[in-house]
């Protein structure tokens, strides 16, 4: 077996116990919900021809000592001035993670200067970031060739088309969440997810032409393996929920000496735990399954919700301070809760109709209330008017 990276450790796991507890001990930390953080994510397009595919040459021209190593860079990539860092997807999607911050302020204004250094380096470069869920104009094609993505896009083909939509036509905004009162939380960011994917929803059209979904993102999220991206379930042990989910999930690459990482077809963690492989599971191999599974709400020591389409601009900042002011104490996360739970099953027509849907309207419209409540008077103005414009649309859309 390779460690890629040299990460994590070559110590077998020779029972299903051992391998439940390395999952349980590194999916949730607990404390107090100290930091928050997001990963931006965006199609990119030449200024001059958006419908031409990328060119990795010419991307790594424009990063420079930001490149990442997926594009062939010697070295680790550069921090931008704020400290997130850059890498690229299999289709050429730009994304940038920010560092942690303590407030979302502190958050808001790192990000910004990252994405404002991130688009002068671009623009020099005749390149653009899109503001869609979904690339709009562009068939996918992938940029990016490496073991992990050779495996996954084979083990995506067997069930369709949507896994490589997936990987090279996706964009998505993702918020990074202390867990901090765990059950509690990950309920209430899972419940959230279809009324805050309808709300934010903007990836109706992809490769020219109109899917008639209000987030054709995640509709292709939803139908790949539903072991591999369909909501997590929830109950009273959050890190139990997650440790079945990832037994269960089939495998999509196995690290090896060499070239191919292709996965044995329908051998899922316990198939080789139980002998499916010629070769014992690692403590590594377990924290690289873990990666290749992508429900909307993902436990990574921290929550990672993955659910919201890719914003246009600065308007990232509006859903996740949005997510922030939700989580922002126990008292005010239990309301949302309550508020979210008649709709927290209504994923498909959140994907599908959007804010069009009454109940997800509803919902959506009492959380978003409750959410800029909380908010302190400067990021209230600010998220206040896309949320009105937003809500307005769909009011009107909805008589």
């Amino acid at each position: 077996m390779v460690a890629e990276g040299d990460a994590g450790t070559a110590a077998a796991l020779r029972t299903q116990s051992e391998v439940e507890a390395r999952i349980r001990a590194i999916c949730f930390k607990t404390g107090p919900p100290a930091l928050i953080g997001a990963e931006l994510e965006w199609t990119l397009h030449d200024i001059a021809a958006p419908s031409a595919p990328p060119v990795a040459e010419k991307l790594r021209q424009a990063l420079g000592r930001h490149t990442p190593a997926t594009l062939g860079a010697s070295h680790p990539p550069h921090p931008l001035p704020a400290g997130g860092t850059i890498s690229v997807e299999p289709g050429g999607q730009i994304e940038i993670s920010s560092a942690p911050a303590s407030t979302l302020a502190a958050l808001h204004a790192a990000v910004e200067a990252d994405r404002a250094h991130l688009t002068v380096l671009l623009e020099t470069a005749g390149l653009t970031l899109g503001s869609h869920g979904i690339d709009p104009v562009r068939a996918p094609r992938r940029l990016v060739h490496t073991p992990r993505y050779d495996a996954m896009e084979q083990a995506f083909d067997a069930r369709g088309p949507d896994g490589r939509v997936m990987m090279c036509s996706t964009a998505g905004l993702q918020v990074c969440l202390d867990a901090g009162n765990i059950a509690l939380r990950w309920a209430a960011v899972s419940a959230l997810g279809p009324p805050l994917l309808a709300a934010f929803a903007n990836s109706r059209r992809h490769a020219g032409r109109d899917t008639g979904l209000a987030s054709a993102r995640m509709a292709a999220w939803w139908a790949m393996d539903p072991r591999l991206t369909h909501p997590v379930g929830v109950s009273d042990d959050p890190a139990g929920d997650w440790v079945r989910y990832a037994l269960e999930a089939p495998l999509t690459c196995v690290r090896r000496d060499g070239g191919c990482w292709d996965a044995p077809p329908g051998t899922t963690l316990a198939g080789w735990i139980g002998g499916a492989l010629p070769f014992p599971v690692t403590v590594a191999d377990v924290d690289y399954h873990l990666s290749t599974l992508f429900p909307p709400v993902r436990p990574r020591g921290y929550l990672e919700v993955r659910y919201l389409d890719a914003q246009p601009g600065d308007d990232w900042i509006v859903p996740v301070a949005v997510l922030s002011a939700l989580l922002d104490d126990d008292a005010t996360t239990g309301t949302a809760l309550d508020l979210a739970q008649p709709t927290a099953d209504r994923w498909e027509e959140a994907f599908r109709c959007g804010l069009a849907d009454p109940p997800l309207l509803s919902t959506a419209t009492a959380a978003l209330d409750l959410a800029v409540r909380r908010l302190d008077p400067a990021m209230r103005e600010r998220v206040t008017q896309t949320i009105d414009q937003r809500l307005a649309a769909a009011h009107g859309e909805n008589r």
